[in-house]
């Protein structure tokens, strides 16, 4: 068994997303076997799911801003997560277990600022090899030559998906002076909704007249 520990700073952008593209960069894989605490790029959440020696494999990732930094495409562009996963080698597949958990930085629904978001999510991922990437149910398969499972995007979506639907700062931390012009905009929105419902003087007149 082995625990590898990476502090994300990554120089790259992304080059591989597995639910998306369906490909790999054939760069040199993960390797198989650590026990040092390293920096790394994005290529430090690909697993070498053919070097797996143990039954269990355990994996810690501590990822930052520059992670998110480097998805193209991703909404949340700032955070700070630890992520922990467990992999364990059966006979014709790979079960996966990722836990993450910290905070990321999203913009609140009443004020528009900026706030930090805490959320804490797992994820269980069935993983088997086969003839080229795809996806068979709830099962991601993976081109047996390549033999590489790319972490990058199971992680985000993960975390994407456990942000709420409705998210705001805790009561008092909203920025006051965007909160007042929202407030004066719904004011306005409003009156102009109850002077549109207001009966025509015209249609009035004709109440009067007797048929």
């Amino acid at each position: 068994k082995w625990k590898k520990v990476c502090n994300f700073a990554p120089r790259i952008s992304v080059q591989a997303e597995f639910r998306r593209a369906r490909s790999y960069n054939k760069a040199t894989p993960l390797f198989a076997e650590c026990n040092c605490v390293i920096m790394c790029s994005l290529e430090c959440l690909k697993v070498d799911l053919k070097g797996l020696k143990d039954d269990e494999t355990s994996l810690v990732f501590d990822l930052d801003d520059t992670f998110f930094g480097a998805l193209d495409g991703a909404e949340v562009k700032k955070g700070s997560l630890h992520v922990s996963v467990s992999i364990r080698k059966a006979s014709g597949f790979f079960e996966f277990l990722i836990h993450a958990a910290g905070t990321v930085i999203i913009p609140c629904d009443r004020c528009l600022d900026d706030m930090e978001q805490p959320v804490d999510t797992d994820v269980r991922q069935v993983v088997r090899l086969g003839s080229e990437n795809s996806e068979d149910g709830d099962t991601l398969v993976v081109a047996e030559d390549e033999g590489i499972l790319d972490l990058t995007w199971i992680i985000y979506e993960s975390v994407a998906l456990a942000i709420p639907i409705r998210h705001v700062h805790a009561p008092g931390k909203c920025n006051t002076a965007m909160t007042n012009v929202l407030e004066e905009l719904s004011a306005d929105r409003s009156s102009d909704e109850e002077s549109d419902q207001a009966v025509d003087p015209r249609w009035e007149k004709l109440k009067n007249f007797k048929i």
